[in-house]
């Protein structure tokens, strides 16, 4: 990935979801002296990207990065100690706990 295409990325990650007009992250993404010299600069970067798959493109001509596939990390303890002592208790903490409030209390 080369500075243009980082760029575009890194403008785009700030729009998370949403469609942007290539003008648009021509004229924003590396700064407007950029786009005064050269307003098309973004065009080729972007098509690279798209055959890539790093971003997609909707039927007007606006573009998005593609939202990965959300994989489960593996769970890191904060400390060895904390997880050696919650070991040792012999009790489950995997399990969630819902607290139901009612609407009288008056809990912040």
């Amino acid at each position: 990935m080369d500075a243009d295409e980082r760029d575009i990325c890194n403008y785009l990650k700030s729009w998370p979801g949403q469609f942007v007009s290539g003008r648009e992250i021509a004229r924003r993404a590396s700064g407007k002296f950029r786009f005064r010299q050269d307003p098309d600069w973004a065009s080729n970067a972007i098509g690279r990207l798209v055959e890539r798959n790093i971003i997609e493109s909707d039927s007007t001509g606006h573009y998005r990065l593609i939202r990965k596939a959300l994989k489960e990390k593996p769970k890191k303890w904060i400390s060895p100690a904390i997880r050696t002592i919650l070991k040792e208790s012999g009790k489950d903490f995997g399990e969630e706990i819902k607290l139901d409030f009612d609407d009288d209390d008056d809990v912040l």
